[in-house]
């Protein structure tokens, strides 16, 4: 009964000292692609009176491990020469110390210890430490993915800028290949030998059928699935539907404006000519009603037959005081509107003899 409370008391105790203290995170394993990077994880949660003020990588070498990194507060310093230029710890985030190491050696093989050192608020040290087996191996390539450069998807215009990328992975190198299939031919024709099958610019000789081939150092070579390009002609409008329309289509229903708006506008080019045409209506009718005829018998003049007579037409402009009537004998006249007369000539048949 007492070696139970005693059990009991000093898993409370421990209980207590581990709670609230970072905790590093690792995987046991990790497997990386010969010749290839790898990243070997290594991660805790920040802690509010904990700081970070060590980090430290160490690979078993023997039966001592070696320290090939440290960090403290003046920097970052790699202590093999074998890993200079090859490996890289993540700074960028708090609490990710992961182990980035470049281009991978079948001696990389080994178990890599990481190991973070904080420092408390009253001056006391916390280190913890996880072990990570690192495996290499040589690693046949996958099948090959093709993508667009930019974007901009396998339907281009003539005269842009594009490519065509081969992306596969696998124990490095590995080199790519570039084919373009033929209509008269069942034999496709090389077009490159790079990752990246550049178009600068697209023509239309570019349109067609392409696929391309990945090969590493181990493995068989592998062929990625055939893509469409297409090269449009910039100088042609684009044709979204290759039936004849079977009924006349407006210009402005051409542009996709909605029914409505058509309806609307055509109304109102109706309300303008209908307007437009009855402003002269009125205009015309409005002339031929304030023009009057007065004819004036020139008796002198009528006594020879076949002479001419002189008909004035006269405005309605006059002055409103003219009499109303006339003798037709008067060859005198005061209408105040004499300067707006306008004469007609006309044939005048002479009474019989």
């Amino acid at each position: 009964m007492m070696r139970l409370l005693l059990g009991l008391l000093l898993l409370g105790h421990l209980m207590v000292v581990t709670h609230g203290n970072p905790i590093l995170e690792a995987p046991e394993t990790v497997t990386g692609p010969w010749k290839g990077d790898v990243n070997i994880p290594c991660t805790y949660s920040p802690l509010q009176g904990y700081t970070q003020v060590f980090v430290r990588w160490l690979v078993e070498r023997g039966s001592d491990p070696v320290t090939i990194f440290l960090r403290d507060s003046s920097g970052d310093h790699i202590q093999q020469a074998k890993y200079r230029g090859r490996i890289h710890i993540n700074h960028e985030v708090l609490g990710d110390v992961s182990l980035q190491l470049k281009t991978l050696e079948m001696d990389d093989r080994s178990h890599y210890t990481c190991e973070v050192t904080w420092q408390t608020l009253d001056g006391n040290q916390l280190v913890r430490d996880e072990i990570i087996e690192l495996r290499v191996q040589k690693l046949p390539v996958s099948k090959p993915t093709v993508t667009t450069g930019g974007g901009y998807g396998f339907t281009v215009l003539q005269g842009m800028r594009t490519s065509l990328q081969c992306q596969a992975h696998g124990s490095p190198p590995i080199s790519y290949v570039w084919y373009k299939e033929q209509t008269d031919n069942p034999e496709p024709i090389k077009v490159a030998t790079l990752s990246t099958l550049l178009f600068k610019p697209a023509v239309l000789a570019d349109t067609g059928s392409y696929f391309c081939t990945a090969k590493g150092r181990v493995g068989y070579e592998q062929r990625s699935d055939i893509v469409k390009f297409v090269v449009k002609d910039s100088s042609k409008p684009n044709k979204t539907n290759t039936e004849a329309p079977t009924t006349m289509q407006s210009p402005l229903e051409r542009k996709g404006l909605p029914i409505f708006a058509v309806i609307i506008i055509s109304f109102l080019c109706c309300m303008v000519v209908f307007i437009t045409a009855y402003v002269i209506l009125c205009r015309k009718t409005s002339q031929q009603d304030h023009i009057y005829e007065v004819a004036r018998l020139h008796p002198s003049e009528a006594k020879n037959s076949g002479e001419t007579m002189r008909v004035a037409i006269f405005k309605s402009g006059c002055s409103s005081k003219e009499p109303a009537t006339r003798t037709l004998g008067n060859d005198s006249s005061d209408e105040p509107c004499l300067d707006q007369q306008y004469q007609i000539i006309t044939q005048i048949n002479a009474p019989p003899g």
